[in-house]
């Protein structure tokens, strides 16, 4: 799906969740929908979007083009992106380590933070750079847990930031 939508489609993309892990972090890692938005968040580029999957014989509902939702809270996302893959016509995107972490805190859930540990096991390994100080600050702005699984995931990944992944093996 991604490759189609690089090469069918115009304009520039943003894969984020789990296609984008499963494609970069995780080849293990099965997602349930594909988590793409046009980076001009325009209605016209969702359409297309949902057309193209239509076109491919795919169900509009394997595309969550709501991830926009979480992208554009981030005042400086647009400077958190790098280019993943250039197709024929568009190109698609990835967050930087620091906006991956920043989308995925929110809801937290227990893969959600086994995304989050393929991340930094990424950026441990290729020294990207990763902003421990704002994800640290994020997740500590975030409002109580309501349960306590939640809690202990937040405390987890709070801890793997500060204090760095165990050794494996």
């Amino acid at each position: 799906m991604v490759r189609a939508v690089a090469d069918r489609l115009k304009g520039d993309w943003l894969l984020v969740g789990g296609g984008l892990v499963a494609l970069w972090l995780e080849p293990r890692r099965v997602t349930e929908d594909v988590d793409i938005v046009g980076i001009r968040g325009s209605a016209a580029d969702r359409l297309d979007l949902l057309g193209l999957a239509r076109e491919l014989g795919l169900p509009i509902e394997a595309l969550n083009s709501a991830a926009d939702f979480f992208v554009y809270r981030v005042a400086d996302w647009r400077e958190q992106i790098e280019v993943f893959w250039e197709g024929a016509q568009g190109r698609i995107y990835r967050p930087s380590g620091t906006l991956f972490l920043l989308l995925k805190i929110h809801r937290l859930s227990a893969r959600d933070l086994d995304d989050c540990i393929a991340l930094m096991n990424r950026v441990a390994g290729d020294g990207s750079p990763l902003d421990v100080p704002r994800v640290v600050q994020a997740l500590d702005g975030l409002p109580p847990a309501q349960d306590a699984a939640l809690g202990d995931r937040r405390a987890r990944l709070r801890s793997v930031l500060t204090r760095g992944l165990p050794p494996s093996g």
